[in-house]
C-alpha cells in the first residue's frame, strides 16, 4: 500500500503539467499536412534548422512530418488468375461457374478487349509496373534470361513497381500467392534480395516464388523467411493464402482504418498442377462428356448471349494438331473429360476462395471504396499438357511420354496429392474460345486476350455494363495512380524513372462509348509476335506451345492480318488481300520493337537453358563441389549443384547419439522425382525416385555406430543422358551396401521442391518415411562432389539439345 502511494505522489507533478498544457499539446507536436510534391519518392522530409534552445520546456517542436495518401484515395485489390483463357469463366460465357467474379461484374464493369502478354512473368512484370515486359527485362521467364537488354530477368531500378509508388505515398501494401518476377538465381538467402516482393514495394508477402507450386505441399515464404510446411491432411494453398490475406486486411483496417491498402492477390491456380479437393471435382461430373469441339460452340453461343462477344462472330479455326473429339477412342474421351472436370473444379474453388476475401473486405465496411481489378488469366489457357495431358508434369519435362493408358491408371487420383496433373491441349483451345491459339502464342488473342472486371461502387455509377475499349495490362498501374489522385513519379529512391507506358482506363468508367486511348501495342514471346494499331492486328505464329521446335527461321515467318473491328475472333486473315497494310504493320512492329528493347528477337529453345551460353548468372558456375549444413532447406535447382547425368559423391559427416539416429541427411525434390540419403532404423539408405514411377533403394543391413561417423554415397554413372548407374554406400570408409539404379531424370526434378539438409520438406522422396523425417543426430556438414566423366557427358550444349523445349513450360 505504501509503495502504491509513493508512485501516486510521484505522478502528481506530471499530471499537473498535463492539465496545464494548451489544448492539443498533450500528444506532442501537432500533425500538419504540408504541401507535398509527390513526383519525387520518397517524399523529402522538410529540413528544419538545429535548435539553439537549451531546455525543451522553452522550445516549440516543428510540425511532425507524415506521409499520407490523398484524401478518399481508394483501397486497391488486384486479383490475377493464372492460366485461364477468355472462354473459361462463366463471367465471360465459359463453362466454369465462378460466382465471385460474376457478382462483381453484375454490379461493376466487364472488359472484353483487355490484353496480356501471352506468358506468366512478362504479364506480371508489366502489370506491376505499367511498363512493357521487355522494359522490365522480362522478355521471357527468368529461367531463360539472357545477357541482352530486355531479357536479363532483372527489373531495372528505373522501372519502380507500382507497389513501391503506393507505399511511398502512404499505402499499406501486401502480396499473396505467386511471385514469378524474381530472378531464379537470386532466390536464396544469399540474394541479392532487391527484386524479392518485400523489396519491391510490398510490406507483406506470403506465397511462393517461381512459376508453379504443389497446392497440397507448397514451398512458401513469409517475407523472406521460408514457412514451415503444414502437415494438415486437408491443407490446400488456395485456402491458406486466402486466410493470410483476410488476416492481414483485418489487422490493417483495425489498426490504421484511415490508411488505404493495396493488395495483389495472385493464386497459383489455375496453373498446373491442377490440385483441388474432390468435392469440387464432383460438381462437374459428366459436364464435359460432349468434348472440346462442342464446348467451343456452346461457349461462343453463351458469349454472344451475354454480350461479351458480338453477334455474328464465328469460331476461329481449330489448330490442325488438335484432334476432332469424334475421332477419339472411348478411353481418350473418358480420360480427357475427367481432366476438364478437375480443372473446372479448380477454377470454381479458386473463385470461391476469392469470394471469402471480398466478403472480408466488405465486413470491414471498405468494399465500396475498394477499386477491384479481377483479371481472369495472365495469358491464354495453357496447352503445355500436350495432346494427352499428364499425370505427372515432370514426365514431360524429362522427355518421358505418358500414354492415355498410363494416365488412366490414376483416373480417380487426378487432382489429389498423389498426382501433379495437367489437361490435354484440346481443352486449352476450347478454353480460349472463340480464338484459335493458346498461352505462349503472343500473335493471337487466344494467347493474349483475357476477361477483366472492375468494381468500385464509390466512383463507378454504371452497374453491370460492358466496356469494349482496347486495353493492355500496362494500363492498370496508371489507372490506379489516377484513381488515387497520385502523379506518376519522376524519381523513385534516387533513380530517374522510365515513363509509364500504359494509359489510364479511368476515362472508360463513365463512358461506354469513349474512343479507346491505347492505340498501339506490340506483343512478343520467344519469336511469336504481333502488333496492334487502331483496330488492326498483324502477327505471326512462330511456334505453338506443344511444338518442340520453331516452324521456320525468324526471317521467313508467315504473317497474318486482321481487322479486329469487324472480326472479333480473328477468323478472317486479310494478309493476301491487303499486303500494303500488312507491310505498314510489320514496319510499325519493328519501330516499336526497337523503342521497347525487344530486339534482337531470341527464339532459341535449347541454349537458353544453359546459363553460360546466354550470359545468365549461375551460382554453381565453374564449381565441382558444394558443402551444405544442417538446416539449409528449400534450395531450388537454380541455386543447387546439378548432379544430373554425372558421376558424383555425397559425403555426410555426422554425430550419432548413443541411442542411434534416424532421418534425412540430404534430399532433393520429392514425390514426383528426386533422391534422398537417409538413416532408417539407424541404417544408411539411399533412394532414387524416378518420376514417381519407379524407386530404387540401396540399403545397408547394419546401423551406423554411435559417435562421429562419415557416411559416403558414391554414384558411378553409366554415361549419356537420363541413364543409370551403380550406387554404393560407405560408413567410415567401409563399404556397407551397393545397388543398381536403372534410370535417372536428365532434365529437372521439380519447379518448387528444393534440396534440404537434415530433413525432407514438402513431399517425400520415398514413402518409406513421413515428411519431414528430421535427422535426430547432428550433421556437421554434407559435401557433394562431381566426378570427372567422359567429355560428352560434361557437354552442357549437348545436354541442352536433349532437354530442348521440354523445360519451357516448367516455369511459365
Amino acid at each position: 500500500m505504501k509503495s502504491k502511494r509513493k508512485w501516486m505522489f510521484a505522478l502528481l507533478p506530471v499530471l499537473a503539467l498535463l492539465a496545464a498544457a494548451p489544448a492539443g499539446a498533450q500528444g506532442g507536436a501537432a500533425k500538419v499536412v504540408l504541401p507535398t510534391d509527390r513526383s519525387v519518392l520518397p517524399i523529402p522530409e522538410p529540413q528544419y534548422p538545429h535548435s539553439t534552445v537549451f531546455n525543451a520546456r522553452n522550445a516549440t517542436p516543428p510540425p511532425r512530418f507524415e506521409v499520407k495518401a490523398p484524401a478518399k484515395a481508394p483501397n486497391v485489390l488486384i486479383v490475377l488468375i493464372d492460366d485461364m483463357g477468355f472462354g473459361q469463366s462463366s463471367a465471360f460465357g465459359g463453362p466454369i461457374h465462378m460466382p465471385t467474379v460474376e457478382r462483381l461484374a453484375n454490379v461493376g464493369l466487364r472488359y472484353n478487349e483487355f490484353h496480356t502478354t501471352a506468358l506468366c512473368s512478362p504479364t506480371r512484370a508489366a502489370l506491376l509496373t505499367g511498363r512493357n515486359h521487355h522494359m522490365n527485362n522480362m522478355g521471357s521467364i527468368t529461367e531463360t534470361a539472357t545477357a541482352f537488354p530486355g531479357q536479363t530477368g532483372q527489373r531495372p531500378n528505373s522501372v519502380a513497381p507500382l507497389a513501391e509508388m503506393l507505399r511511398l505515398n502512404g499505402y499499406s501494401t501486401a502480396a499473396f500467392g505467386k511471385s514469378h518476377e524474381t530472378a531464379a538465381w537470386e532466390v536464396s538467402p544469399s540474394g541479392p534480395t532487391d527484386r524479392w516482393p518485400t523489396r519491391s514495394g510490398f510490406d507483406k508477402f506470403y506465397g511462393f516464388i517461381g512459376g508453379e507450386t504443389n497446392q497440397w505441399a507448397p514451398l512458401l515464404y513469409d517475407g523472406m523467411i521460408q514457412v514451415e510446411p503444414s502437415h494438415d491432411p486437408n491443407y490446400n494453398f488456395m485456402t491458406d493464402m486466402t486466410d493470410q490475406a483476410i488476416a492481414w486486411t483485418r489487422y490493417q483496417k483495425s489498426l490504421t482504418p484511415d490508411k488505404p491498402f493495396f493488395i495483389y492477390f495472385a493464386p497459383g491456380a489455375t496453373h498446373a498442377p491442377h490440385h483441388v479437393p474432390k468435392e469440387w471435382i464432383a460438381k462437374y461430373k459428366g459436364k464435359f462428356d460432349q468434348g472440346w469441339d462442342k464446348l467451343r460452340e456452346e461457349t461462343l453461343a453463351r458469349q454472344i448471349k451475354l454480350g461479351v462477344v458480338p453477334a455474328g462472330t464465328k469460331l476461329a479455326p481449330k489448330p490442325e494438331a488438335i484432334k476432332d473429339w469424334a475421332a477419339l477412342s472411348a478411353d481418350e474421351k473418358k480420360l480427357f473429360a475427367r481432366q476438364m472436370e478437375v480443372f473446372a473444379g479448380f477454377g470454381e474453388y479458386t473463385d470461391t476462395e476469392i469470394g471469402r476475401l471480398i466478403q472480408a473486405i466488405k465486413d470491414t465496411g471498405e468494399l465500396d471504396n475498394t477499386l477491384v481489378f479481377y483479371i481472369v488469366g495472365d495469358n491464354g489457357a495453357s496447352a503445355e499438357g500436350g495432346m494427352n495431358g499428364l499425370f505427372n508434369e515432370y514426365t514431360y519435362f524429362n522427355g518421358v511420354h505418358e500414354t492415355v493408358q498410363d494416365i488412366l491408371k490414376h483416373y480417380d487420383e487426378l487432382g489429389g496429392p498423389a498426382t501433379y496433373p495437367h489437361y490435354a491441349a484440346g481443352w486449352a483451345v476450347a478454353g480460349d474460345s472463340p480464338f484459335e491459339w493458346t498461352k505462349q502464342v503472343a500473335s493471337s488473342y487466344g494467347g493474349t486476350r483475357n476477361g477483366m472486371v472492375i468494381h468500385w461502387p464509390a466512383a463507378i455509377k454504371a452497374k453491370g455494363e460492358l466496356r469494349s475499349q482496347w486495353h493492355h495490362v500496362i494500363d492498370i498501374a496508371p489507372t490506379i495512380l489516377e484513381a488515387a489522385g497520385l502523379p506518376e513519379p519522376k524519381s523513385v529512391n534516387g533513380t530517374a524513372q522510365t515513363p509509364i507506358e500504359g494509359v489510364s482506363m479511368v476515362y472508360t468508367f463513365a463512358d461506354a462509348k469513349a474512343p479507346s486511348r491505347h492505340a498501339t501495342q506490340y506483343f512478343e514471346i520467344l519469336g511469336n509476335r504481333a502488333i496492334y494499331h487502331d483496330g488492326w492486328l498483324a502477327g505471326t505464329v512462330h511456334r505453338a506451345a506443344w511444338e518442340l521446335k520453331v516452324r521456320r527461321p525468324l526471317e521467313d515467318d508467315i504473317w497474318e492480318l486482321y481487322d479486329t473491328r469487324s472480326d472479333f475472333s480473328l477468323a478472317n486473315d486479310l494478309a493476301a488481300k491487303n499486303p500494303a497494310k500488312l507491310k505498314e504493320m510489320q514496319d510499325l512492329f519493328t519501330q516499336e520493337a526497337i523503342k521497347y528493347s525487344v530486339l534482337p528477337l531470341d527464339d532459341r529453345l535449347t541454349e537458353r537453358f544453359v546459363a553460360a551460353l546466354v550470359g545468365r548468372p549461375d551460382l554453381m558456375a565453374g564449381r565441382n563441389s558444394l558443402t551444405v549444413y544442417q538446416g539449409m532447406k528449400g534450395m531450388s535447382e537454380n541455386v543447387f549443384i546439378n548432379l544430373k547425368n554425372k558421376s558424383h559423391t555425397i559425403t555426410a559427416e555426422v554425430e550419432i547419439p548413443k541411442k542411434g539416429a534416424n532421418g534425412v541427411l540430404l534430399a532433393q525434390a520429392g514425390r514426383f522425382g528426386g533422391w534422398s540419403l537417409y538413416l532408417k532404423g539407424g541404417k544408411p539408405m539411399y533412394t532414387y525416385n524416378w518420376l514417381g514411377l519407379q524407386r530404387y533403394t540401396v540399403a545397408a543391413k547394419e546401423a551406423v555406430p554411435a559417435g562421429k561417423a562419415t557416411i559416403h554415397f558414391d554414384f558411378a554413372y553409366d554415361g549419356g543422358m537420363g541413364k543409370g548407374g551403380v550406387g554404393t554406400i560407405f560408413v567410415n570408409g567401409k563399404k556397407v551396401a551397393a545397388g543398381r539404379i536403372e534410370r535417372t531424370q536428365f532434365a529437372v526434378f521439380s519447379a518448387d521442391e528444393g534440396a534440404d539438409v537434415g530433413a525432407d520438406e514438402g513431399t517425400p522422396v520415398t514413402e518409406a518415411y513421413k515428411v519431414p523425417f528430421k535427422f535426430t543426430g547432428k550433421i556437421d556438414k554434407v559435401t557433394i562432389e562431381l566426378k570427372e566423366t567422359k567429355a560428352a557427358d560434361r557437354d552442357e550444349v549437348e545436354q541442352a539439345r536433349r532437354v530442348a523445349t521440354v523445360k519451357k513450360g516448367l516455369s511459365d
